[in-house]
């Protein structure tokens, strides 16, 4: 199960991040459309479906990397107060409850729209350049699979911390600036209290 882990880990985190270069590619869009509209006088037909396209597929592919992250939101303002057995026997059955049911939904509905699509290339009706969309609808299969894979190594995360009490370690990655800054209190908090206990382990605390 470990190595089963580690495999989908590193399968999510590639994809995520190859596609997470989607950002750079909608930010010059953007800025380009930006330029030419409003000092040129000459706004482009592109650039609003090249962003939504890109900002799609950055978010479908993105999907079962965050979820391997353990990034998607949730309400946890209960979870967090349980011991991890409890979390993970409540994860698990919620996997097959929901999970797996949507995402084997988001597969097979997602192989009929991207086969239609492809029979017939598909163009953006709302779009005045008529861009393809046909090999965009793929997208939604793809990233489906991706979470099938990640979502069999949740269950094994759920399954090992229900025999031994403790949620695996996950990979370090990129945080957010308040996470870093609480663990870099506690930490100085921490050593600060060993500290007082080096100078005088005698010393009453207040």
């Amino acid at each position: 199960m470990h190595r089963y882990i580690q495999f989908a880990d590193t399968v999510s985190a590639w994809f995520g991040k190859a596609f997470a270069w989607c950002v750079v590619l909608m930010t010059f869009a953007v800025s380009y459309e930006v330029v030419v509209r409003y000092w040129f006088r000459a706004p482009t037909v592109w650039a609003f479906d090249l962003t939504y396209i890109m900002y799609g597929t950055l978010f479908m592919m993105a999907g079962a990397y965050t979820l391997s992250r353990n990034g998607h939101v949730r309400g946890d303002f209960i979870y967090r107060l349980w011991h991890p057995k409890t979390q993970a026997k409540v994860e698990l059955v919620l996997y097959f409850l929901f999970f797996f049911p949507g995402i084997l939904a988001l597969v097979f509905s997602g192989w009929r729209y991207a086969s239609r699509s492809w029979r017939y290339l598909e163009v953006s009706t709302m779009s005045p350049a008529n861009v393809p969309v046909y090999q965009f609808k793929s997208i939604i299969i793809a990233a489906g699979i991706l979470l099938v894979i990640q979502g069999i190594a949740q269950v094994f995360r759920c399954i090992i911390t229900i025999r031994t009490g403790e949620w695996p370690r996950q990979k370090e990655d990129v945080e957010e600036l308040e996470t870093i800054l609480q663990k870099e209190r506690a930490e100085a908090l921490r050593h600060g209290s060993e500290a007082v206990d080096v100078i005088d382990p005698r010393e009453p605390r207040s």
